[in-house]
């Protein structure tokens, strides 16, 4: 018997971030079952609203429910979306009693970026681990104290829940959601699909080096990231890199100190140590495997580098940050 699509459903208010709502409902809606030749939807999406009217996002986007969240229909998935149409008294009121009276039939709820505002004041993240847009997360914290804010990752689960940094993390947590129910191959073909330039784990950090090096380096250096990242398994020492910006060892090493105040071998360690972390978090890459990859010599040069940077051992890494299948059944009682 064909697996039957699973329901997912989206929230939508005036004032709501567009993104926060399409990019998970692309990444769901290009989900597919079945073989290549035949293949059909994995899961079937119902947009819900506080009527069927239709709603405004930030940027004036027109965006029409499927239903009012009176007629929403049994669900195994709830997205909240952000945006600061739901940091409005009302609509707040208005999707935290929704949720609350639906949470014991969901088997899981994820809120995107400030969807947390929603979700939070339920009351059912009380003494769970989350993170938000870090430009919101000392807000969020002062406002609900009694969540465990982990303010530097892309998405956090804690139980059925899952929250996410926001705007493009809400479709890296919905390749992991699929991921949960369908596998890896089949997040893969989404993120393909997408054309994502990578399916980011939710341990990676918001701002990833590669962006905080492009945030600080003035022009001449600004491609430099880029070009380490591309060539992580190769030789990356200051000659070599040197030689392909067409700059003199002193100059590239002066750059890199005066703009980045650090070396280029520094730099380049920081940027293997990076990726690393988001390769030890894909299903079946092994430590050795990991360090070969971003170009250590050796496994216990990469064990040792990674420790001094970390203060944990690969495999200590990889069990923490690892996401973990969702448990089957109801969320929780609210």
């Amino acid at each position: 018997m064909p697996q039957r699509p699973r329901r997912i459903g989206l929230l939508v208010f005036d004032g709501i971030t567009a993104l926060d709502l399409v990019g998970p409902a692309d990444a769901f809606g290009s989900a597919r079952l079945g073989p290549e030749a035949a293949p059909r939807p994995a899961y079937e999406l119902v947009v819900l609203g506080a009527s069927r009217r239709p709603c405004r996002s930030e940027t004036g986007l027109r965006l029409t429910p499927d239903r009012s969240m009176a007629e929403a229909p049994a669900l195994d998935t709830l997205i909240l979306p952000g945006g600061s149409g739901l940091r409005e008294p009302g609509t707040n009121r208005l999707v935290a009693g929704f949720v609350r009276a639906r949470a014991r039939k969901l088997r899981r709820i994820a809120a995107v970026c400030t969807g947390i505002y929603g979700l939070a004041a339920t009351g059912l993240l009380d003494g769970r681990r989350v993170t938000t847009h870090w430009a919101f997360a000392d807000d969020v914290a002062r406002r609900y104290p009694k969540l465990r804010m982990s303010a530097d990752e892309l998405f956090v689960k804690d139980g059925p829940f899952y929250t996410a940094a926001g705007v493009t993390s809400g479709i890296d947590l919905s390749l992991s959601l699929i991921e949960e129910d369908l596998g890896p191959s089949r997040a893969l073909a989404v993120a393909r699909e997408l054309v994502v330039y990578m399916k980011r784990a939710g341990g990676q950090q918001q701002f990833s080096e590669p962006l905080r090096f492009q945030l600080a380096t003035r022009e001449r250096l600004r491609d430099l990231g880029d070009y380490v990242m591309a060539h992580l398994a190769e030789d990356l020492s200051v000659s070599a890199l040197a030689k392909a910006f067409a700059l003199s060892e002193r100059q590239l090493s002066r750059a890199c100190q005066s703009e980045l105040g650090q070396s280029p071998a520094a730099l380049v360690q920081r940027l293997r140590l990076d990726d690393a972390r988001r390769r030890l978090l894909d299903k079946g890459a092994s430590v050795e495997a990991v360090g070969s990859a971003v170009g250590f010599a050796s496994a216990d040069a990469f064990r040792r580098a990674f420790e001094r940077s970390f203060g944990v051992n690969p495999s200590n890494y990889r069990l923490r940050f690892r996401a973990t299948r969702a448990p089957r059944g109801r969320a929780v009682a609210p």
